[in-house]
């Protein structure tokens, strides 16, 4: 498939190491060091999910994006579709989504209806032309708060509009305190291939001073419904950092979840952007230093994870990722996306990127609704990226899967990125993180675990130290 990711590496091609310490040793001695790792976790975007920076995505460019909803779509360029539904039985103290825990099914009716409105008017539009949805991915909040009649309302609505019957993968968030087995049942029904449960923590004190709403009984009794509807994916998202969490504690979760044994593990390093409730309480207390692990501990965490899922088969399949079988166990979504597929996002302040322009919708529920009902497009800000910001996209994008292909990117951008990126790729590589070797660069596992922080040296000077979001 023309833009899929590139082969992953194999186990011995990447560096293991026990911690992450900046006092390990230089693999390229003479080779100037690497700056020092943050130590502390302050406030602030991490996370590198896109390129350019959200910020410099405008309202005055919105223009851009109705220009492009006008155009055929590129040949071979696959189409996917994102949902956002955003609502939450609690709001997390580390969660920087949009979401509402205080809607009435009256209000979330209409946030649906809003969505099928909204899917409706792009699916007449040029951009389409004649594809169907490769992928399909329902997120949030939490998706799997609405009930069963909801679900079949919205997804029989949206399936008569834009068919995902030959999607090769529908992706479906779920909150495991939500999941009864109808529901399970209905989900599966939908068409969802690949559940992603959002566990982050199996020890019940963890999960309530971080906000969560389920506990650890809840987790086990969603997991085995799921697994007896028979999904042909299941993903189990963790997070390194949490409120509270140790070492004794994360050793505990890697050894619940390989008990489970999913067919892909998702970690996540903890972030605490500036509209979490967990910045507002550091802003109240006059404190800059979030209260949660520091970045090495949390490195070295996600580090054992990987050594420890390594030991039981898996492979890791990205920065984030670690997967039982990687031939069977595919992430569209992430996969597409980082290659420049088309994605149609809908509802409140989802992201989409149609025909080389970004867009982001309107950021509150009621002005969204409003447009949408009002017959017009909810979108808020759209960005069109050069030729050199698109490489530099997907190139950054690609490497979180520590290896892309020099060839790929070539016949692509018409550059080799080795001379394209020659000065980042240079100096990553004298800090003891990256390698090309023939048609391959790669980033070893020290780079990998910090490859956000290590994705700014690509960045134009414009955008570098800017504010990401």
């Amino acid at each position: 498939m023309p833009g899929s990711a590139p082969p992953l590496p194999s186990a011995r091609d990447r560096t293991l190491i026990p911690r992450m310490n900046t006092t390990l040793p230089h693999p390229y001695p003479g080779k100037p060091p690497a700056p020092p790792l943050q130590k502390e976790t302050t406030a602030g975007n991490y996370f590198v999910s896109n390129y350019p920076p959200f910020s410099f995505w405008k309202p005055e460019r919105t223009g851009e994006l109705h220009a492009a909803l006008q155009q055929t779509p590129r040949a071979g360029n696959p189409l996917g579709v994102y949902v956002h539904i955003p609502f939450c039985r609690k709001r997390c103290h580390f969660c920087y989504f949009k979401v509402y825990t205080d809607k009435d099914s009256a209000a979330i009716r209409a946030y649906l209806d809003a969505m099928i409105k909204e899917l409706a008017a792009y699916a007449r539009q040029p951009f389409v032309g004649e594809r169907r949805p490769a992928f399909v991915y329902f997120g949030g909040g939490t998706p799997s708060y609405l009930s069963v009649d909801q679900l079949k309302h919205l997804s029989g609505e949206m399936k008569k509009l834009l068919p995902w019957d030959a999607a090769e993968e529908v992706t479906f968030e779920a909150e495991p305190g939500t999941l009864t087995d109808h529901k399970l049942a209905a989900i599966r029904e939908m068409g969802v291939t690949r559940l992603s449960l959002g566990i982050e923590n199996f020890n019940d004190r963890v999960l309530e001073v971080n906000g969560r709403a389920h506990r650890s009984k809840e987790i086990l009794r969603a997991y085995h419904f799921a697994r007896s509807v028979a999904f042909p994916q299941i993903n189990i998202d963790l997070i390194a950092g949490m409120l509270d969490e140790t070492w004794e504690n994360w050793r505990d979760c890697v050894r619940q979840t390989l008990d489970l044994a999913p067919d892909s593990v998702t970690i996540y390093e903890m972030e605490i952007p500036f509209n979490t409730t967990i910045y507002q309480r550091m802003k109240s207390q006059g404190t800059l230093v979030a209260p949660v692990a520091d970045w090495e501990t949390k490195r070295a965490w996600v580090n054992y994870a990987w050594d420890e899922l390594g030991r039981a088969g898996y492979q890791v399949a990205s920065a984030y990722t670690a997967v039982k079988h990687p031939h069977n166990t595919r992430f569209l979504y992430r996969d597409l996306l980082w290659a420049g597929a088309d994605l149609l996002s809908i509802g409140v302040a989802s992201f989409g990127h149609i025909n080389g322009v970004h867009y982001q919708n309107q950021h509150d529920f009621d002005p969204y609704l409003a447009r949408v009902q009002a017959g017009q497009l909810p979108v808020y800000r759209a960005l069109t990226p050069t030729a050199e910001e698109r490489y530099i996209r997907e190139f950054i994008l690609q490497l979180k899967l520590g290896r892309v292909s020099r060839d790929y990117f070539h016949r692509k951008f018409g550059t080799d990125p080795v001379k394209q990126f020659a000065q980042p790729l240079q100096t990553l590589q004298d800090w003891g993180f990256a390698a090309v070797e023939g048609d391959q660069i790669v980033i070893n596992r020290r780079g990998l675990l910090q490859v956000d922080r290590l994705l700014h040296e690509f960045f134009l000077p414009e955008h570098r130290h800017a504010r990401y979001a």
